[in-house]
């Protein structure tokens, strides 16, 4: 049986985060664009050069085959290896959108903070942002969601139809802020 060995590239795009669709850009927040930037300067400067010196502690230890301190090692440095290629490529192809400048803040755009109610008249908040930054815990919904394709061009008091998976919804606009 022959198995298949992903390439340094296809092992980026197993990380984390999906890619922007084809030809779209990689928008991407001011403070999401600087949280990847610290998650790769850490990964740089402190996790992979404290894991290269176990390692290299482990490989004088002898038996390599069975030094669970070197095997863990070599697996950790190849995960941040791979995160760190894929933190370089999301950050080279970023196109920082800075929402406090949005000159049209009666219509939702990249960035927005949307307040919208549900049929039940439930609100909820959502802040469209880039596909690296989704956090639906905190309300961060990708540009490219279902949700946010529906927000997208909206005004104030609209009614949106959303689609998904799971079926058709509508919803109403109930206020729109631009902040960061």
């Amino acid at each position: 049986m022959m198995r298949h060995h992903p390439t340094p590239d296809q092992e980026d795009d197993e990380d984390d985060a999906p890619a922007p669709p084809r030809g779209q850009k990689n928008y991407m927040t001011p403070a999401g664009f600087e949280r990847l930037q610290d998650e790769l300067r850490f990964l740089r400067r402190e996790e992979r050069p404290r894991v290269v010196e176990i390692v290299s502690w482990a490989a004088g230890n002898g038996d390599r085959s069975e030094n669970g301190d070197y095997i863990y090692g070599k697996k950790r440095l190849r995960e941040i290896d791979r995160r760190i290629r894929h933190l370089t490529k999301r950050l080279e192809s970023a196109e920082v959108v800075r929402p406090e400048r949005q000159t049209n803040r009666d219509r939702v755009f990249f960035g927005a903070t949307v307040t919208y109610a549900d049929s039940e008249d439930r609100e909820h908040t959502v802040k469209i942002v880039g596909v690296d930054e989704t956090d639906t815990g905190r309300g961060h919904i990708s540009w490219v969601s279902p949700m946010a394709r529906a927000l997208l061009k909206a005004e104030q008091g609209d009614v949106v139809t959303v689609r998904s998976p799971g079926g058709r919804a509508e919803v109403e606009i109930v206020a729109i802020r631009y902040d960061d």
